[in-house]
């Protein structure tokens, strides 16, 4: 496997800090905030996007505000690795707006799903009538969060 790291110096991690804590900024707050004029500020900023250091932009929503109070991590297992069943797994599970995010894991479960619901009936509507209803689906083991102890934040650059 090839290696894409990208170099980054202690002046790229501040501006990425900065960044990731606030992804409105200006160019002249930004440039502010770590010591430099915003024409090197930007031109580090734009290097980065092309290397996809960054990836993207986005707003943090508050799920519970928007009537999404329960969070699910959920276990899956499925009956088959062939590509066939792989493949159809990952393209569902993309098409579920409910599924935040999903992950490929190593030893006893085949995945890790993130899920929101408004509600445990809910989330039982979805676990029941469309997850393990997907082609190749053999097991789920489904946690629920009680509390976030500490909200996803940005990586330690």
């Amino acid at each position: 496997m090839a290696d894409t790291t990208t170099t980054l110096d202690a002046t790229d991690r501040r501006l990425l800090r900065e960044v990731q804590r606030d992804g409105r900024a200006s160019i002249v707050a930004l440039a502010e905030r770590i010591g430099l004029s915003p024409t090197p500020c930007q031109r580090r900023l734009k290097r980065m996007e092309e290397d996809g250091v960054i990836a993207g932009y986005a707003a943090v929503l508050d799920a519970p505000r928007l009537g999404l109070g329960l969070t699910a991590f959920v276990q899956v297992s499925l009956a088959s690795r062939s590509e066939e069943t792989v493949e159809a797994f990952h393209a569902a599970i993309g098409r579920m707006p409910e599924v935040l995010a999903a992950w490929a894991m190593s030893g006893e479960t085949d995945y890790l799903l993130q899920v929101v619901a408004t509600d445990l009936e809910a989330y039982g509507e979805f676990a029941t009538r469309r997850l393990l209803r997907l082609p190749g689906v053999k097991d789920t083991k489904s946690a629920f969060v009680l509390r976030t102890v500490k909200p996803p934040a940005g990586l330690p650059v």
